[in-house]
């Protein structure tokens, strides 16, 4: 039999890496977009992932590489058309990710009505941190999240103000896709996106975790 998969290094073979576009209203403020009745959905690919350390890289056709802190949430086992009120029972625990976004791509690509793909899922896109069991976070609805360039403070949100929940987002994905042992759900960001540039230092980080 083959050995299980350590949770721990979720980032070496998990599959999919789904996100949650606009989940916080003050983001979806300051974007000058709506807030949404439902999730918005997009991918990354497993090439995104950039452990803890790693260097982010820009992509050569963006002049506007954008920080988007988030609470990513670990799936433990497969489910397809989970419910809401099981939703949690899925979890295996959580990282702190970043979903890098090129901005002025970003930009174009709504204007034009297309995806974005070329903005959200470059190569290296999601740094993202060490695994967090579930077991030391006992309600990730009540978090509070932070990120920094170079010292200076950029995004502080709390998980309290997401608009989707967490079981409500993994119940309404796994009606979607059939969503797998090792797949990460980035679950939005909160308001303070902003731009990075060659050479700066992120740091990231959830209080009191």
């Amino acid at each position: 039999m083959a050995a299980p998969k350590p949770l721990c290094r979720f980032w070496e073979w998990g599959k999919n890496i789904v996100c949650v576009g606009r989940n916080y209203a003050d983001h979806a403020k300051e974007m000058r977009s709506p807030v949404l009745s439902e999730p918005v959905l997009f991918l990354k690919p497993s090439t995104a992932y950039a452990p803890e350390g790693s260097p982010v890289l820009m992509p050569a056709y963006t002049r506007s590489l954008h920080h988007e802190l988030e609470l990513g949430v670990v799936m433990g086992k497969r489910g397809c058309a989970v419910p809401e009120a099981a939703a949690m029972d899925y979890v295996a625990g959580y990282a702190l990710c970043l979903d890098m976004t090129a901005r002025d791509v970003q930009d174009e690509c709504k204007k034009r009505g297309l995806p974005w793909t070329l903005a959200k899922s470059f190569t290296a896109s999601c740094p993202v941190s060490a695994f967090v069991p579930k077991e030391k976070i006992p309600d990730p609805h009540n978090l509070k999240l932070w990120l920094k360039v170079n010292g200076e403070l950029r995004q502080e949100g709390e998980t309290s103000s997401m608009i989707f929940s967490i079981p409500y987002i993994i119940s309404y994905i796994s009606k979607i896709m059939t969503l797998e042992e090792g797949d990460i759900i980035l679950t939005g960001t909160p308001k303070g996106v902003g731009p990075v540039k060659e050479n700066d230092e992120i740091q990231a980080g959830i209080h009191g975790v």
